[in-house]
C-alpha cells in the first residue's frame, strides 16, 4: 500500500487547526487552501482510488491496482494511487475512482484489470466514459462530467444517512492527516479540554445512542456504571469479533475508516474513567489489522495516544488482541476470558463486566458500530442525533445485505427505515425476478421477517414483536428457492459447532433440536408405519426444547440459540409439515428427499447420467431411455445437472 507523507510540517500544521479551531480563531485563506489540498478535495496531480478492502480484493482489485501502475508508467503519468476500504456496494466491486485536477471525482465499477486502460485513456482525454460508471463526487469549484449523476442520486446511496460509513471507500484510511483534516479528533481533544467524565456520560445517554452489538442497552447509561465504580484501573474494551454468517460490517468500518473507532474508544475511555483498552479482533481479518495497527502507530506519532495528552492528565492507549475465531467469544464474559488467556467460556452475571470485568475491574465493551458513533455525536452534538431514527432508537444502522438480491453490500440507514425499502429500493429487489420469502436478520440470534411483516420498521422493539431482533446487523436474503427447514438446520449446525460446551442446555439441547431436524429431510427408505408420527412428534418437543433451552442456558447466545428455528417454525409451518407428512421439498434444497425421474420420450440413452451418477443408480442401455433405481439414488441431482436434453426433472 502506497503510504502518505506524513512530515513533521503537516503535523505541526494540522495540529495547530484543530486547536484553532477549539478556539474558534478564523482560519487563514492559505491555511484554507493548504487543508482542502490535504483532504484531496482540490489536486495539483491525477489521483486514483482503487476499493482495496476485503471485498475489492477478493473481486480482482489487486490485478486492477497492477494494471494502473503499469499503465501510469507506459503513459509517463505522474499520478497518486490510493488504495481505500469498501464504499458499501461490493457487489460492483472492484471500484475505481479518478480525480484529475480540476475535475470531480468519478468512479467506475466492474473495474477489472483488463478494463483499466480503457477507463483511463478516456478520463485523461477528458472524455466521459460510455459504460461502468457509478457517479460522480461533486465539489465547489470544480468542474462536472457531462451526463455523469453524483454517486448520492445513485438508487443504492440515495436513501442512506452514513454516519459511521461516512469515510469508507472515500478516504485513505491509514492517512491520519487527510482524517484530522476533515474534523477527525477535534471532537476528542475538545472533550478532554472542556468537559468532565460524568459530562460525557450524559450527553451520549441523553443522544439516545443504544448498543449496536445486539441488546440494544443505552450505551450513556452502561457507562455510568463503570463511571460509577471506583477502582484503581478501568479497561474499554472494543469488541470486533463478529461471528455471524453474512456479518462482515465491523471488518469494513476498520479497513475503510480505523481513526473514527480510535477516536471513539478515546472519547468512551475518558467517559468512563479508563487508561487502557483493548481491540479484540478476529485473527481471520489480517487487512483490518494491518491497516488498524498502521492507525494506532500514527495517532501515537501525533500525540493523540499516550501519557497526558495534549497535558490534560489523561493518559490512554490500545492494544489489538487477536481471537481464534470462536464465536462464543463475542459474549461479553468469554471475550474477557479470552484476553485474559484463558479458554473462552461465559461465566453468570452478576457481576457485570461493568463492574468487576477484565482482570477484576471495571470494564465497558462496546462494538465498533457503537463507537464509531460516538466522534459524529461529540461533533454535532446530542440534538442532532436524536432527531435521528424513531422514539425509542434513535440515529443510523449498519446492515450487511447478502443473499438472493441484486445489490449486495453495506448500507446505513435511518432507524426507522422499512424492512421493504432496504430489500426492494437499496437492494434493487430478488435477483432473476424471483419471488421474495424472507429476511433472516439478526444472524444465529436472530430469527426470519416474512412477506406479511416487510414493511416493519428497523428499531429494536418493532423487531422483537415479530420474532426477530437487531442482532449486530446482518440481513440475509431469501427467495423461492430457500428452503426454510434447511436454513434453520444450517443455524443450528452453526450454534452446534460453535457452542462452548459449558451448559448443559446449549450444547446438548441445540443438539438434540438438530436430530430432530436431520430426521426430517432423511431419506424415507424402510421406514417404520410410526416413523410420520415420530417425526411430528418431534416437532413439537422442537418448540418446547427451544423454549427451555431460551430459558435455562448460562449466557446469551445459548438464550437465542432457538430464535431461527422457533421463527422458521412460527412463519413457515406448512414447510416443516410438507417434510414430516409428505416426504417431500418443494424448494428441492433437501437432497435426501428429493426424487429423480427420467421423460422416456426425451432421454436417448447417451449414458452420460450414468456415467456420472456417484452410486450407480441409473440403468439403461445404450441409446436406449434409461431409469433411476430410487432405492440407490441419494438426490445429488448430478444427474440433471449434466443432462443435455431436460430429460431429467424432480418429481
Amino acid at each position: 500500500m502506497m503510504k502518505a507523507k506524513n512530515n513533521d510540517t503537516n503535523k505541526g500544521f494540522l495540529i495547530d487547526s484543530i486547536l484553532n479551531n477549539l478556539s474558534d480563531k478564523e482560519i487563514s485563506p492559505s491555511d484554507k487552501v493548504k487543508l482542502s489540498l490535504i483532504r484531496k478535495e482540490k489536486t495539483d496531480k491525477p489521483i486514483i482510488y482503487i476499493g482495496a478492502g476485503t471485498c475489492g480484493l477478493a473481486a480482482g482489485a489487486d490485478q486492477t491496482i497492477n494494471a494502473t501502475k503499469e499503465y501510469l508508467i507506459s503513459k509517463q503519468i505522474d499520478a497518486e494511487i490510493i488504495e481505500v476500504g469498501c464504499i458499501g456496494l461490493c457487489s460492483s466491486e472492484p471500484l475505481l475512482d479518478v480525480q484529475i485536477p480540476g475535475f470531480n471525482r468519478i468512479s467506475f465499477e466492474h473495474v477489472t484489470g483488463d478494463k483499466v486502460e480503457k477507463i483511463l485513456n478516456s478520463v485523461f482525454n477528458l472524455e466521459t466514459p460510455e459504460t461502468d460508471i457509478l457517479g460522480q463526487f461533486p465539489k465547489d469549484k470544480n468542474q462536472n462530467w457531462e451526463n455523469v449523476k453524483p454517486i448520492n442520486e445513485h438508487p443504492f446511496f440515495a436513501p442512506q444517512k452514513r454516519v459511521v460509513l461516512k469515510n469508507c471507500g472515500i478516504i485513505n484510511p491509514v492517512n491520519i492527516e487527510q482524517y484530522i483534516s476533515l474534523g477527525g479528533y477535534q471532537g476528542f481533544l475538545k472533550t478532554i479540554n472542556s468537559n468532565s467524565p460524568i459530562e460525557v456520560c450524559d450527553l451520549i445517554e441523553k443522544s439516545g445512542l443504544r448498543g449496536r452489538g445486539g441488546g440494544g442497552f443505552p450505551t450513556g447509561k452502561k457507562w455510568k456504571f463503570a463511571f460509577n465504580t471506583k477502582a484503581d484501573q478501568k479497561y474499554l474494551i472494543c469488541n470486533a469479533d463478529e461471528g455471524d454468517p453474512g456479518a462482515f460490517m465491523d471488518r469494513a468500518v476498520i479497513e475503510g475508516d480505523p481513526h473514527r473507532l480510535i477516536e471513539g474508544m478515546a472519547v468512551a475511555a475518558y467517559g468512563i474513567g479508563a487508561s487502557k483498552a483493548y481491540i479484540y479482533i478476529r485473527a481471520e481479518y489480517p487487512l483490518a489489522i494491518k491497516r488498524l495497527k498502521i492507525a494506532l502507530d500514527q495517532a501515537r506519532k501525533y500525540g493523540l495516544l499516550g501519557n497526558n495528552i495534549f497535558e490534560t492528565g489523561f493518559d490512554f492507549d490500545i492494544k489489538v488482541k487477536m481471537g481464534a475465531g470462536a464465536f462464543v467469544c463475542g459474549e461479553e464474559t468469554a471475550l474477557i476470558h479470552s484476553i485474559e488467556g484463558k479458554r473462552g467460556m461465559p461465566r453468570p452475571r452478576p457481576p457485570f463486566p461493568a463492574v468487576s470485568g477484565l482482570f477484576g475491574k471495571p470494564t465497558i465493551i462496546n462494538n465498533v458500530e457503537t463507537l464509531s458513533n460516538i466522534p459524529e455525536i461529540i461533533a454535532r452534538g446530542q440534538e442532532w442525533f436524536s432527531s435521528i431514527g424513531t422514539e425509542s432508537s434513535k440515529g443510523t444502522k449498519v446492515f450487511a445485505l447478502s443473499g438472493k438480491i441484486n445489490l449486495t453490500g453495506l448500507v446505513e440507514i435511518p432507524m426507522g427505515t422499512t424492512i421493504r425499502d432496504i430489500i426492494f429500493n437499496i437492494a434493487g429487489g430478488i435477483k432473476n425476478n424471483k419471488k421474495f420469502k424472507s429476511v433472516q436478520i439478526g444472524g444465529p440470534s436472530g430469527g426470519c421477517i416474512t412477506e406479511a411483516n416487510l414493511d416493519i420498521q428497523v428499531d429494536y422493539e418493532s423487531l422483537i414483536k415479530v420474532g426477530a431482533m437487531m442482532g449486530s446487523g446482518g440481513l440475509v436474503v431469501m427467495d423461492e428457492d430457500n428452503c426454510m427447514v434447511d436454513i434453520s438446520k444450517f443455524f443450528l449446525q452453526f450454534i452446534q459447532r460453535e457452542s462452548c460446551g459449558k451448559c448443559i442446555p446449549c450444547r446438548e439441547g441445540t443438539k438434540r433440536m438438530l436430530e430432530i431436524l436431520e430426521s426430517i429431510t432423511q431419506r424415507p427408505n424402510n421406514e417404520s408405519p410410526n416413523a410420520a408420527l415420530e417425526r411430528f412428534k418431534g416437532i413439537l418437543q422442537l418448540e418446547r426444547l427451544g423454549k427451555v433451552i431460551k430459558e435455562t442456558s448460562l449466557c446469551g447466545l445459548g438464550q437465542t440459540a432457538p430464535n431461527p428455528v422457533l421463527s422458521s417454525l412460527k412463519w413457515f409451518r406448512e414447510e416443516f409439515e410438507e417434510h414430516i407428512f409428505e416426504r417431500k421439498c418443494s424448494a428441492g434444497v433437501c437432497t435426501e428427499l428429493r426424487t429423480f425421474k427420467i421423460d422416456v420420450d426425451k432421454c436417448i440413452g447417451c449414458t452420460i447420467c450414468a456415467k456420472k451418477c456417484p452410486t450407480n443408480a441409473i440403468i439403461g442401455a445404450k441409446k436406449q431411455p434409461h431409469f433411476i433405481v430410487e432405492e440407490k439414488c441419494i438426490g445429488c441431482g448430478t444427474c440433471e445437472e449434466v443432462c443435455k436434453f431436460d430429460a431429467i426433472s424432480i418429481s
